[in-house]
């Protein structure tokens, strides 16, 4: 019986290997012909480009029109803002995430606001915006931040300080956002960020379920990873593991919470509770809250450091700024508050020019519902993925000019106080209906931990010319992190 099955086992794999072959070749030889498609399938442009994000840069900044369509994937992308604004708010509803999108990631995030469409996205919204719209609410999200920092963020950097030994910013910012969210959404501290870096069993596997997610949008066909998850093999099989420990960790979340009570809480869990009953629904809520505030968080900040060790001026005009803005009258300088970080324009700049360059979500899918024709005249067919791409935009000379390249907070500002630009050229945070609701938060968040460590420390780059290289995921990680050496200044008093 024993012997009977493996043989069945090794037969499927076999079989299963010997179609995934055929698949390919197929689409290799009888599928479109085209240079960007050939290359896509052939990964040809690994030759010439380090990221998949910067070949559709280049080829995005070569076309008349600023879209593109790779057709072995039916993907229309753009970087032309007209048909962003199209997209987002013209014609938004006929442009929904849509099944094929919720099929790729339901898994993992079953029917959270980022993958559903319709009155559960209205309604899940709708009460997320009545809390995260509160000032009472942002302002506890900054008292759990700046605890944070005092408590574990500093007291590691400093526990490295001087004393050469590499660290792996990437990793701490990880670690800090997954503390601060699980605090801010669940009211439960996870403590990633001990000095220990102790192993999250969660962290883990919610990152590997996430990258393992992305995976399936990049497939050229998605009936390769639907036969892998039926047969159970490679890496569906890693990815149902991964999120098997995930809706367990979620579902302690939820019961812990039940058990201490949850009516008189702060956390976004704890109101959510106040509505839902359903506990798979609760599950999805808490995967959805841990992707929109840990890895965004987490990737602006890897970014930001690393243009900040590029651009050391950018790090002197901050410290003046801080210096003048929260500077006491008897000369000491002091933690920035709530309310002066708003007055610090060029921090703001700053970050948004590094957000321009290294959003952390590279890029975004919608799925036509009907046909339509986007403002600049191309066609796009009922049941098309649509993509925008907020990464190459911030690289298009025709959007941002011919520095478009460069690093410059200045861009944002007027005579010295910041400007924001049309949300549909600079779609970051997404813009029209979907616009993110935790924009504000995530901004404060990013604030509070670039001053607190740039007023204290001396971050540098150990491998200061070593571009940024992207791991595939759902948003941008560095692969092998941020190496960088610490060393504390002086105090001043």
């Amino acid at each position: 019986m024993f012997t009977a099955f493996c043989f069945m086992f090794f037969a499927f794999t076999l079989l299963f290997s010997l179609f995934s072959v055929v698949i390919f070749v197929l689409r290799l030889k009888l599928g479109c012909k085209c240079e960007i498609c050939h290359a896509y399938l052939t990964s040809s442009w690994t030759e010439e480009f380090d990221n998949l994000c910067d070949w559709f840069t280049h080829l995005l900044e070569k076309s008349a029109t600023g879209t593109i369509h790779i057709h072995v994937l039916g993907n229309t992308i753009t970087a032309n803002p007209e048909n962003v604004e199209h997209i987002l708010k013209t014609r938004f509803e006929n442009y929904p995430k849509g099944k094929p999108f919720a099929a790729i990631l339901g898994d993992l995030l079953g029917k959270g606001i980022f993958n559903v469409d319709g009155d559960s996205w209205k309604f899940q919204r709708k009460m997320a915006s009545l809390e995260l719209g509160s000032i009472s609410i942002r302002r506890h999200g900054f008292d759990i931040v700046s605890s944070e920092i005092q408590s574990r963020l500093l007291p590691l950097l400093s526990s490295v300080s001087g004393k050469q030994q590499v660290l792996d910013l990437q990793d701490v910012f990880r670690r800090f956002s997954f503390d601060n969210i699980c605090k801010f959404s669940f009211g439960l501290d996870p403590g990633c960020l001990e000095l220990s870096l102790p192993v999250s069993e969660f962290a883990e596997a919610f990152d590997l379920a996430s990258r393992l997610s992305a995976q399936r949008g990049l497939a050229s066909s998605p009936l390769i990873w639907k036969l892998k998850r039926l047969l159970n093999l490679g890496t569906e099989k890693q990815l149902k593991q991964a999120i098997k420990l995930v809706d367990e960790l979620a579902q302690k979340m939820i019961n812990q919470r039940r058990e201490k009570g949850f009516s008189d809480r702060n956390d976004l869990l704890s109101r959510f509770m106040g509505t839902i009953n359903d506990d798979k629904y609760l599950r999805d809520i808490v995967v959805s809250f841990l992707l929109a505030g840990r890895d965004t968080v987490a990737s602006g900040l890897t970014s930001f450091f690393w243009l900040l060790s590029q651009h050391p001026e950018v790090e002197s005009a901050i410290r003046e700024e801080l210096e003048r803005v929260v500077r006491s009258s008897d000369g000491r300088q002091q933690i920035a508050s709530y309310d002066q970080m708003r007055d610090m324009h060029y921090l703001h700049a700053a970050l948004c020019e590094s957000l321009r360059l290294f959003p952390p979500i590279q890029f975004d899918s919608k799925f036509a519902l009907e046909d339509d024709i986007l403002p600049d005249c191309t066609f796009v067919r009922k049941g098309t993925r649509v993509t925008y791409h907020p990464y190459a935009m911030g690289r298009m000379e025709r959007v941002w000019g011919p520095d478009c390249l460069e690093y410059k907070p200045g861009r944002w500002l007027k005579d010295g106080r910041y400007v924001p630009e049309n949300p549909f050229k600079y779609p970051v945070f997404q813009a029209g209906q979907r616009v993110c609701l935790g924009k504000e938060m995530a901004l404060v968040e990013m604030k509070c931990v670039v001053l607190a460590i740039i007023s204290r420390f001396n971050i540098r780059d150990s491998n200061p010319n070593q571009t940024p290289r992207f791991a595939p995921g759902l948003t941008a990680n560095v692969r092998g992190g941020l190496p960088v050496l610490v060393q504390e200044k002086a105090i001043v008093s």
